[in-house]
């Protein structure tokens, strides 16, 4: 009899541990889409300085995509290189970019036009190691205090502030 209680005990601790891996699904993923994010960015900007060429970032709420001007037809392009293809959100996952004008605004997937019909970047990664003044807050819809903060004063390294950080947002 004491044998099998123990098997129960033991078959209950074991279930228990599954279901905490299981759990947080969408904040593993959630963790995993902003670092992601970040370190295409920082890249992105290492890139500008050492190609001389400015990048930029189109972000709305399905995914971003990154941008390369074209001096010669002083354009906007989209980035051929693979590293920098589109990548989308997922559909529970809320983003909010706060520009330089900061006015909070949510990025919207027709708004990256300008009037001519031309692409134009939300962040722009400059060759002279500048980068467009720019906070993105991220969290998931299911979970909205689990929030991630990514940041540039435009002169300094882009920032991340994650959950655990101790600063208020």
């Amino acid at each position: 009899m004491i044998e099998i209680l123990v098997v129960l005990v033991l078959l209950g601790l074991l279930a228990s541990l599954a279901i905490v891996n299981l759990g947080g699904g969408e904040q593993r993923e959630l963790n995993s889409k902003v670092r992601e994010l970040y370190v295409l960015m920082q890249t992105a900007a290492e890139q500008a300085i050492l190609n001389n060429e400015e990048l930029g970032l189109v972000v709305d709420e399905q995914g971003y995509r990154f941008l390369v001007y074209d001096e010669l037809e002083q354009t906007w392009r989209s980035e051929s290189e693979r590293l920098f293809q589109g990548r989308n959100f997922p559909e529970w996952m809320s983003v909010t970019l706060f520009s330089e004008d900061d006015i909070p605004r949510l990025a919207r997937g027709n708004d990256e036009e300008d009037e001519e019909g031309s692409l134009r970047p939300d962040i722009v990664f400059y060759s002279s190691a500048e980068t467009t003044p720019f906070e993105l807050e991220f969290l998931a819809t299911t979970s909205p205090d689990y929030r991630f903060r990514l940041e540039a004063d435009g002169l300094d390294d882009i920032k991340m502030h994650t959950p655990s950080d101790t600063d208020d947002f």
